[in-house]
Parts: structure tokens; C-alpha cells; sequence
């Protein structure tokens, strides 16, 4: 069976992820695109492929696109690995069909992966992905239609393409590069061996900025480690900034639509509190006025700040997906949407997390602000108050994942620990929101063998007390 997760589908290199595997949900999708078309009354559709650095990626974009020839649908090939955000920017300026990117996005170098994209520029809603699934279902494997590639290519059914440039040149035209160059800043930049080598550290040296560069090349093991620009990845980015008396410190992931943060100190900025900084900075300079977007298990640091400058905040599942859909409908009154995964995007740019723009807008407001992140962070807490945020990954077998998800969907208890229940959310998993404030939520991952708790509260004792309450409800 081939299903999707939040952000796509998913699997071992050689166990789930063959060649034979993405034939077939290849021509899932070029069958879900020519229905549509057909709908449309359109001729051809036109897709964008894309792919990562991991091991294979290059060919198995190959494979699909002459999967997608094989069914008469155009394929625009990326001539080298292109993170995920570019692939929506471009199937917006083209006003194309849709995308598929080869990734595993911050996965371990394992697995690998694929996302969809469809013509309005966001991550696939489950409306598409459960039709792409019952395509999947119902095509017998030998019905599979391909086209050799080099006959693709002279059929012109199949053009390889470089979207780097006009992806460059939106992202310049998004974020303030004077005024980091004005403040002279010095920028520590780990590309974690991912698809954002020649774009996140391009842009940063085409405007003449001060940076140092890690993990700058491909390496389809990424060190041995997952691509994900966590605390514990960026350890070594963070004695860089020591060293080197940088500014700050950005990363990205393995498909640089995820984003990590290090202040002047080299302390890790979670995202939780790099959206909420953002927010507060878009609001202050660009003086925008509309609608935030974050998921359910996202800092509520968002809504003091929304409350403080008048704007609305809408609450959606977790998955950029749903975040996108909300960019999509207000078109000309949306802020900034985040996800406390590490994702995030901004008014007139693609409804898709864009590692690359996270780390610039981080850049921009250190530079504009004259201080570091901590600094305005306590502005902040001046203006609404103390927030402190926290996640826990526990990984469960799926015995006890389902005792855990059977558990949150009963009865719910009017008290954990010693934090009094007073509302619950189930928009996507269990949220429980106590009389004081605090919150505590809990939702099983649809892409990995985990169990997320995630926790909010004003001071770090208290944290202390929610987590250990936290715990015991999962277990006992």
C-alpha cells in the first residue's frame, strides 16, 4: 500500500522505496492529473520534477518523468538538486500543473521520498493525496506507461531546466539585503549537505555579506546523521559563531524548506520562538495588517502578539498543507503562517515553507532591530508576557502508539497532574488547554514512528512540572 503522510510519501531506499514503486505512483499521479485535465478540457498538462541530495534522487526523477512522458504529460526536469520551496515558486510563474520533488526532506539518509505539489503552489491537501492513493490502488503494474528518456527529450515531451536564477532574483526582491549589509553582519550558514548549497549561501554572497559556510557539499549520508537543522545537529555551527563572533546562525534542511536558528551566543532559537519573532518584526517594519496562520500545536506567543497589533490568527492542523490553504484563500491580507516544525512562509511569496526565506527574514530583522534575537525576545515578553515552548518525540512501537491514540480520543480527564483541563482541541490530535494558560498537546506523527508532546507555559518550573505531568499521562 502507498499512502501519504503530512508531507508526502515516504520509505526506505530499496525496502519501500524501489524504482517500481515510483513508477507506479508516477502514473498514479499522471492519471489524477489528466482526469483533472480532462475536467478542464485541457490538451497537456506540464509538471516540474525536482529532486534532493540523497542517494538516487537524480534517478528516480528520471524514472518518473519518463513515466510522465509514457502518459503524454510534459515534465520540466531541474538540471540539478532544487529545494522544495523553488519548485513551488516555479509552478506559480509558469502557471503550471503541479511539481514532484524527490525528497526525504530532514528524514535520515535512508529514506527517501516524495511530495507533490498541485497547480496552486502548496503542499497537496488529502483530497488529492487520497485520490492519488486509490489511483495507486487500482493500477495493475503492467499497465505502467513509460517513455525511454532520451526519446522523451527529442519528443521535447521531457526539457531540463534551471529555475535558480528567477527564484534568486524573487527572494531579493523579498528581503532587506542593505540593511544586513549596512549592519555589517557576520553570518555563520550550515547547508547541512542539502539542496539549499548555491541559494541560501548564493544570496548571502551575491549582497556582499559577511558568512561562513558549513557542510557546503553533497553528501548523500549527511554525516551520518538526519538532515534536520535541530539544536543537537547545529552544535558545531554554534562553536562557529563563538569562534568567529558571528551575529546569528542559520540552516536548513535536507530540501531547505525547514528552518534552525542560533542567536550571537550560539544558544539555539527554537521555532516556536522565530515565528513569533518574525511575526512581531513584519508587523513593526512592513506595518501589515490581516490574517497569521499557524498549526494547533504552535506557539500562542503568536496570538498575544496578533492581539497586540490588531490582527487575526486562524488555527489549522498540523501540516504546511493547511497553512498554504489559508495563504491561498486570503491573498492580499496574509502575514506570515508558521509551524513550530520549523516552517514558515510570508505575504507574496508561495504558500510552502521556505527554509532559505526564513533564514534572510532571521537576518533582516537582527539587522534592523541593532540587536540579538534574545534581546527582542525580551521586548516581547515586556509587551504580553513570558512564553516558554517545548517538544518531546517518543518513539513508540505501533502497538503502543495506537494504546496512546485510543487514550486521547476517549473520555478526557478533567485535570493532568496538577493543571486543571479547561478546553480541549481536537483539530488535529489532543490539545489540552489548562485554567492558567499552559497547554499541552499530543499527536501521533504521520511520517515518522513518534509520538510529539508538545508543552507551553510562562516559566521554566512550571515546564518542568507540565512535562513530568505530561509523561505520566501517556504512560500510565
Amino acid at each position: 500500500m502507498i499512502t501519504f503522510g503530512t508531507s508526502g510519501w515516504r520509505g526506505i531506499i530499496a525496502d519501500d522505496f524501489t524504482f517500481d514503486n515510483v513508477r507506479l505512483v508516477t502514473q498514479a499521479i499522471a492519471q489524477y492529473l489528466n482526469t483533472v485535465a480532462d475536467e478542464q478540457k485541457r490538451k497537456q498538462c506540464t509538471v516540474i520534477i525536482g529532486y534532493d541530495t540523497r542517494f538516487l534522487s537524480e534517478r528516480f526523477a528520471e524514472l518518473s518523468a519518463e513515466v510522465l512522458a509514457g502518459n503524454g504529460i510534459k515534465t520540466l526536469l531541474c538540471d540539478r538538486d532544487t529545494p522544495t520551496p523553488v519548485i513551488s515558486y516555479e509552478i506559480l510563474r509558469r502557471k503550471i500543473d503541479g511539481g514532484i520533488n524527490f525528497t526525504a526532506s530532514h528524514n535520515p539518509p535512508e529514506y527517501n521520498g516524495l511530495k507533490f505539489t498541485p497547480a496552486w503552489g502548496g503542499p497537496a491537501l488529502p483530497e488529492t493525496t487520497r485520490a492519488i492513493e486509490k489511483f495507486c490502488a487500482r493500477v495493475p503494474r503492467p499497465d505502467i506507461r513509460h517513455m525511454p528518456l532520451a526519446q522523451a527529450i527529442k519528443q521535447k515531451l521531457v526539457e531540463y531546466i534551471n529555475p535558480r536564477p528567477l527564484y534568486l532574483k524573487r527572494i531579493k526582491e523579498l528581503i532587506n539585503f542593505s540593511a544586513i549589509k549596512k549592519r555589517n553582519c557576520k553570518i555563520a550558514t550550515d547547508l547541512l549537505n542539502g539542496t539549499a548549497i548555491g541559494y541560501l549561501d548564493e544570496l548571502l554572497r551575491a549582497a556582499g555579506i559577511r558568512q561562513i559556510v558549513a557542510r557546503n557539499w553533497r553528501d548523500v549520508l549527511f554525516g551520518g546523521k538526519s538532515p534536520e537543522p535541530s539544536e543537537d545537529n547545529l552544535k558545531s555551527l554554534s562553536s562557529i559563531i563563538k569562534k568567529e563572533s558571528c551575529h546569528l546562525g542559520v540552516a536548513t534542511d535536507g530540501d531547505a524548506d525547514r528552518f534552525g536558528i542560533l542567536d550571537a551566543d550560539g544558544s539555539f532559537i527554537n521555532p516556536n520562538m522565530t515565528i513569533a519573532l518574525l511575526l512581531y518584526h513584519l508587523l513593526k517594519t512592513r506595518g501589515w495588517k490581516g490574517v497569521v496562520a499557524r498549526s494547533v500545536m504552535t506557539t500562542h506567543l503568536i496570538d498575544k502578539i496578533a492581539a497586540k497589533f490588531g490582527v487575526t490568527v486562524i488555527e489549522t492542523p498540523v501540516g504546511f498543507k493547511y497553512i498554504g490553504d489559508v495563504m491561498a484563500n486570503h491573498p492580499d491580507d496574509f502575514i506570515i503562517g508558521g509551524e513550530e516544525s520549523g516552517g514558515l512562509t510570508i505575504r507574496g511569496h508561495v504558500p510552502e515553507k521556505d527554509g532559505i526565506l526564513a533564514c534572510l527574514l532571521v537576518a533582516e530583522m537582527v539587522a534592523m532591530a541593532g540587536k540579538p534575537m534574545k534581546k527582542i525576545l525580551a521586548d516581547i515578553e515586556k509587551l504580553v508576557g513570558a512564553v516558554v515552548s517545548d517538544r518531546l518525540n517518543l518513539h513508540m512501537e505501533p502497538d503502543a502508539a495506537d494504546a496512546v491514540r485510543k487514550k486521547i480520543a476517549g473520555k478526557k480527564p478533567a485535570r493532568i497532574g496538577s493543571f486543571s483541563v479547561s478546553k480541549v482541541v481536537e483539530l488535529d490530535g489532543c490539545k489540552f488547554i489548562f485554567t492558567d494558560g499552559s497547554w499541552m498537546g499530543i499527536r501521533i506523527s504521520g511520517t515518522e514512528p513518534v509520538v510529539r508532546l508538545y508543552f507551553e507555559t510562562d516559566t521554566p518550573a512550571k515546564m518542568k512540572k507540565l512535562i513530568a505531568a505530561g509523561k505520566r499521562f501517556i504512560t500510565d
